[in-house]
């Protein structure tokens, strides 16, 4: 079976790429796992001092994947609890890692694959990016990356992105203080390496890391007690009629009338 994540190291950048563009890198279990593993593998190889993520084929990440979406209708409240804290895992493992971590972001990250940019220290995308939290459309709801964006955005605009569930493009990403850079697609990965070499030679690791550490731990005191809210509200919420109806209508392709 072929690994969903690659990962490799060079001149003290490990690369976590997400390989499935063939489900346009959609999150399963499977691929949850070993996007955890890969980045518990760079905290811990003291040959790593920067991290870069990014993704084979045209799009970043579009969310869910629609077998695993199926599969979520049928868990018990406790399955739902135990998978979304595998999410809450790979988010918190991203967020607190003691390097740093740059998304460069080509083509589309929505739901699940806009939260995973969204925890990254630093964010690249080309023009072309989309990005969107579009949870609401289908009966559910952006619980656990939700705690993580308020860091990044207003309150006012966290709002107007969680509930509307609009596709918003990199420029508009870019104004919401969502990303860093916006950059062509033809430059991306030459400026994201620069971008990293840049921190691997100009500056201390430890002072990086601590640096890090300092924001991490003092813009959000309350994160953690919020994550376990989280869990629960998205647990919750996969037991309730929209979410079976959302879910339905999505993997049939209907329209669904709210």
């Amino acid at each position: 079976m072929e690994n969903l994540v690659l990962y490799q190291v060079a001149e003290r950048i490990a690369t976590i790429t997400i390989n499935r563009p063939e489900k346009r890198n959609a999150l399963n279990p499977q691929l949850i796992a070993e996007l955890t593993y890969a980045f518990i593998k760079a905290s811990e190889d003291d040959l790593v001092k920067v991290v870069i993520l990014n993704a084979n084929g045209n799009t970043f990440s579009a969310g869910a994947d629609l077998a695993y979406l199926q599969q979520l209708q049928y868990n018990t409240f406790e399955e739902n609890v135990a998978d979304s804290n595998h999410l809450k895992k790979l988010f918190t493992t991203v967020y607190y890692l003691p390097k740093v971590v740059i998304a460069q972001v080509e083509g589309h990250a929505i739901a699940g694959g806009c939260g995973l940019a969204t925890i990254c220290d630093i964010v690249f995308a080309t023009p072309e990016s989309n990005f969107g939290y579009t949870e609401v459309k289908i009966g559910f709801v952006p619980a656990i990356v939700s705690c993580f964006l308020k860091q990044k955005v207003s309150e006012s605009i966290a709002k107007e992105i969680l509930l509307t569930g609009k596709i918003f493009s990199a420029e508009q990403a870019l104004k919401y203080n969502l990303i860093n850079f916006v950059t062509n697609s033809s430059d991306i990965h030459q400026k994201v390496r620069e971008f990293a070499l840049s921190l691997c030679t100009e500056s201390s690791g430890n002072s990086l890391m601590i640096t890090k550490q300092l924001i991490t731990q003092t813009v959000n005191p309350h994160l953690e007690k919020s994550l376990e809210i989280a869990v629960q509200i998205n647990a919750r919420v996969r037991e309730s009629e929209d979410f079976k109806k959302g879910i339905s209508s999505f993997l049939k392709k209907e329209k669904i009338n709210w």
